[in-house]
């Protein structure tokens, strides 16, 4: 279950409510029910062995993003789990770029909520977009 302390503590940074984000280092910037935007600057560490952030660690950014915008949009006594993803990689992102992840729902049905998200690097270009399908229970 979701609840508004863990996207309070989100939004000021308390990281330490989401060990994924805290390893990733993913900032929080937006996180409304029509908008979730996370940044992350993309560490040697996060790079595979051509030296370029692996689509895995782009998947789990957009899912990130999705799954929070959908986490803003529902009530407390509610919960959620990704049901289905795509991605499309489209730019390859190197060590030391920030991207930002900014998804936004499409459809908010009783029991399934459809996002859509962009990967987006600082000058602009698109690395992935990514769409996904979410149970709300």
């Amino acid at each position: 279950m979701v609840s508004s302390d863990y996207l309070n503590a989100l939004l000021r940074g308390d990281l330490h409510v989401n060990r994924l984000f805290a390893f990733l280092g993913v900032e929080v910037v937006v996180l409304e029910p029509e908008e979730c935007v996370l940044g992350l600057v993309i560490r040697p560490e996060l790079l595979q062995g051509a030296g370029i952030m692996p689509g895995g660690i782009a998947a789990t950014l957009l899912d990130e993003a999705m799954a929070h915008v959908v986490l803003a949009g529902m009530q407390n006594s509610q919960s959620t789990a990704t049901v289905e993803l795509s991605v499309r990689f489209l730019a390859p992102v190197a060590e030391s770029e920030h991207v930002t992840a900014r998804a936004r729902p499409l459809k908010r049905g009783k029991r399934v909520v459809t996002v859509e998200a962009e990967l987006l690097k600082d000058d602009g270009t698109i690395a992935a977009k990514g769409m996904a399908s979410f149970l709300v229970t």
